[in-house]
């Protein structure tokens, strides 16, 4: 960043950090256009009469588009926290989309038969139980926290798919304090952007989403190594 102070500097990076985030998520919004346009046709149709080829196309894109160009913001997000050099935004973006594009097209195959398995469930058991359809929101809830963990993982370490998904859990129900803030911060910017500030999801949604959930998860991720450093130290002087 060029060396402005003052109110100057203010207005630079304010600028800059605005540019980020719209660029970024224009991308994306633009590579997920076909899904958000299936899913706008089907709530805009109450989910009536030809529910089931309006959900085939997304069972197809889903994987081949949303998980891994998700997985790219939160990649870019990732080194803007970091101070990762970035010499183009829109470079760099696809870089990071094609980069273990064929893992993460796997990862979005798995991620959605689970959501697969959970509308289903929903479906069937909120009809017979208002209580079972309590339990199954809870579910829902703890799958959508599981999901933005899964891809802050999978931006930052560098595991195997079965490692991303069985650590994916253990921190969602590992640390309550986390799961709560990024559901909160995501429950927040989703609603005021569909009931407020529509232009938030073609400008500002998915990468002020993704930095607020990996910010969360990188601070927790710097107290596990520090407390595992602290207890390597403390073995080694025992």
């Amino acid at each position: 960043m060029r060396d402005f102070t003052g109110f100057t500097g203010i207005l630079y990076a304010a600028a800059e950090w605005i540019m980020r985030f719209s660029v970024v998520n224009i991308l994306w919004f633009l590579l997920n256009l076909p899904v958000l346009l299936i899913v706008s046709s089907l709530y805009l149709n109450g989910f009536e009469a030809g529910f089931v080829w309006y959900l085939m196309p997304v069972l197809i894109f889903i994987p081949l588009l949303s998980v891994p160009s998700t997985i790219a913001v939160f990649s870019m997000v990732r080194g803007w926290i970091m101070h990762a050099h970035q010499p183009s935004l829109i470079k760099s973006y696809f870089s990071y989309l094609k980069k273990g594009y064929r893992k993460n097209l796997l990862a979005g195959v798995i991620l959605q038969s689970f959501w697969a398995v959970w509308l289903i469930d929903y479906y069937f058991f909120q009809a017979q139980n208002a209580l079972l359809e309590i339990v199954f929101i809870v579910i829902g809830i703890g799958l959508f926290v599981y999901t933005i963990n899964f891809f802050s993982l999978t931006s930052h370490y560098r595991m195997s798919i079965r490692g991303r998904l069985k650590n994916a859990f253990f921190i969602t129900v590992g640390n309550p304090l986390m799961s709560g803030f990024i559901l909160i911060c995501n429950l927040s910017l989703f609603y005021v952007g569909m009931t407020e500030l529509l232009f938030l999801f073609p400008f500002f949604i998915c990468s002020l989403s993704a930095y607020l959930s990996f910010l969360a998860f990188y601070r927790f991720s710097l107290k596990v190594q520090t407390k595992a450093q602290l207890d390597k130290t403390g073995n080694l002087l025992q």
